[in-house]
């Protein structure tokens, strides 16, 4: 593990590597120049004791604000959570410039770019894990990780280096995994709320987790 107070590595504004993702990201800028429309930075302190891990940049959340979880419905439930379990302060109105600030907690995505379909494809999650492992590699000995659904998951695991198998994805679940302990959620996404696969109580409880976890270390 490097230092806690080392900043991991952002990619560039015009990052060349997912050639997809780069033709989406121009066709959008095209169309909203007043949009973000970059890879999306990490929000939260750098010495954080926990890293929440969603899938990628929602096209009018986070691709438009510049912030992640910001925007939409997903981000919504998410600082809510935060804000009721403490690892928020503030108040979030759905803008980078809100004045909300997280309180020992980080946010990123597996995947940095918005894709198209909100579906990005397995080369572009590997091609940007890179990133992801910075993440990790900042975060102190025993620190928390959430992710936010199996994709999520799953690339935490493999830059982890735990193969699938050892730890199984289900809502609920939890991970110890070497220098870091894993919480699983289903992702906070609305078409999770809206089918009733992920109720307001069902995402609490993790957080509820996460918190007696963290206050014990």
């Amino acid at each position: 593990m490097i230092s806690a107070a080392t900043a991991p590595a952002e990619p560039p504004r015009d990052c060349p590597l997912c050639p997809r993702l780069v033709a989406f990201r121009e066709e959008q800028r095209a169309k909203h120049a007043d949009w973000h429309n970059a890879p999306v930075p990490s929000f939260g302190p750098v010495s954080a004791k926990l890293l929440i891990v969603g899938l990628a940049p929602g096209l009018q959340g986070a691709n438009r604000t510049g912030r992640p979880f910001t925007g939409d419905w997903a981000g919504d439930l998410l600082y809510a959570t935060l804000l009721k379990f403490g690892f928020a302060e503030g108040v979030y109105d759905e803008r980078p410039d809100d004045g909300l600030a997280l309180v020992g907690a980080r946010v990123t995505n597996a995947v940095r770019c918005v894709p198209p379909q909100n579906k990005p494809e397995t080369r572009e999650i590997a091609t940007c894990r890179p990133y992801l492992t910075s993440e990790i590699e900042a975060l102190g000995h025993g620190a928390a990780v959430v992710a936010l659904g199996r994709i999520a998951h799953d690339s935490l695991c493999r830059t982890l280096g735990v193969a699938l198998k050892a730890a199984p994805f289900a809502h609920g679940a939890r991970h110890a995994l070497g220098a870091v302990t894993l919480f699983d959620s289903y992702h906070c996404s609305r078409y999770n709320t809206n089918t009733g696969v992920l109720t307001t109580e069902m995402f609490e409880s993790v957080f509820a987790s996460v918190r007696a976890y963290v206050d014990a270390r």
